[in-house]
């Protein structure tokens, strides 16, 4: 690992919503300073279980800015790409005028908490695409005013999934801009686990079905087609969705013919849809976060190659620097993938799609 290059695709911060507020405009400033809480809960199936996560159990304080270098240092990562916590949640913020107060704070904060910290720190901004034509603006001022890498949309909790006409002017913003957007997972309500009794199901099937559904509808919605610049990843999620979604995908499409009428982008009648989705990666235009001991991710490359997958921490939520050190040895160690693979998995896919400097 000494000599090896690391960039952690996905990590997190843990936000502090009282500094949030604090970046709001009046009046929402003083309504939210008297509630103190910002953004909506992730779900009713977090909470209300006795769970510990080990750094729960361990009883480790909170990370900050300080926390994050240290882990860096220690792990041996060169950079990573934050991402929130609670605000995951944010897409379930139903009044407009508050959502995009909220994503403004956020981003606002973010900025200036890590991304004036370090400059190992690189941002994602939340965008409000509950009103898309806000959420352009607000991805534009993100990337151009504060140097935010792109944005992330959330995989739940919004009216439409994310192939849908209403948002494309996200997409048109993102790929004028050229910057990279990533559906996150993290709300696992309304997939049908709502009354699971046992939380690890919950957790394991969450992530990975709000992007698959989102995954599915950009696909089919030509979202990459009518926007070539754009760049998208499916974060949090592992990498076996994937190889559901080009099972399904391709075995559906044999069978049943949607017309698409001309002009309209998607895949065609004609195309084989695992082909499709092979060649936009390719085209490097589809990634996707993985962590580093995944069953599948030897037979992942295999079927799609090496160049999607993007190494996440997922620091500091569920994992410790000595469970990073040891999962990324397992990595180095495994003979089942090659160098090359190792080197596009854990540093080469992530400046791929972060694109720096933009």
């Amino acid at each position: 690992m000494a000599t090896q290059r690391i960039i952690d695709g996905d990590g997190h911060i843990i936000e502090d919503q009282a500094a949030i507020i604090d970046h709001m405009s009046s009046p929402y400033r003083e309504i939210f300073r008297k509630r103190g809480v910002l953004y909506p809960p992730l779900d009713h199936l977090h909470t209300g279980r006795a769970v510990e996560t080990p750094p729960q159990r361990d009883g480790r304080a909170p990370v900050g800015p300080k926390g994050w270098v240290d882990f860096l240092d220690d792990v041996g990562i060169e950079w990573t790409v934050l991402y929130p916590t609670v605000a995951l949640s944010y897409g379930k913020l139903v009044s407009l005028d508050a959502a995009v107060e909220a994503c403004r704070a956020y981003n606002d904060w973010l900025y200036e908490t890590y991304l004036k910290f370090n400059s190992r720190f690189k941002g994602m901004a939340l965008i409000p695409m509950q009103d898309p034509e806000e959420a352009a603006k607000e991805l534009r001022r993100a990337v151009t005013e504060q140097g935010m890498l792109g944005a992330m949309m959330p995989s739940n909790g919004l009216a439409h999934p994310l192939g849908a006409k209403a948002y494309w002017p996200v997409y048109a913003e993102a790929d004028r801009l050229g910057c990279c957007l990533a559906i996150h997972g993290g709300c696992h309500d309304r997939f049908g686990l709502d009354h699971m009794n046992m939380y690890v199901p919950v957790h394991a099937l969450g992530h990975p079905w709000g992007l698959t559904v989102n995954f599915a509808d950009i696909i089919y919605n030509g979202i990459l087609d009518r926007f070539p610049r754009v760049r998208i990843a499916w974060l949090e999620g592992g990498v076996a969705w994937l190889l559901l979604a080009l099972e399904r995908l391709h075995a559906s499409h044999e069978t049943h013919f949607q017309h698409i009428p001309q002009g309209v982008f998607g895949v065609r009648e004609e195309e084989d849809p695992k082909k499709y989705i092979a060649r936009k990666i390719k085209e490097g235009q589809i990634f996707v976060g993985c962590e580093t001991e995944e069953l599948t991710m030897p037979f992942a490359i295999k079927v799609v190659g090496n160049q999607p997958f993007i190494y996440s921490s997922d620091f500091p939520h569920e994992v410790t620097n000595a469970s990073c050190k040891h999962d990324i040895e397992e990595l180095l160690e495994s003979d089942e993938i090659t160098e090359d693979d190792k080197n596009a998995v854990l540093y080469r896919n992530a400046e791929r799609f972060y694109k720096l400097p933009l």
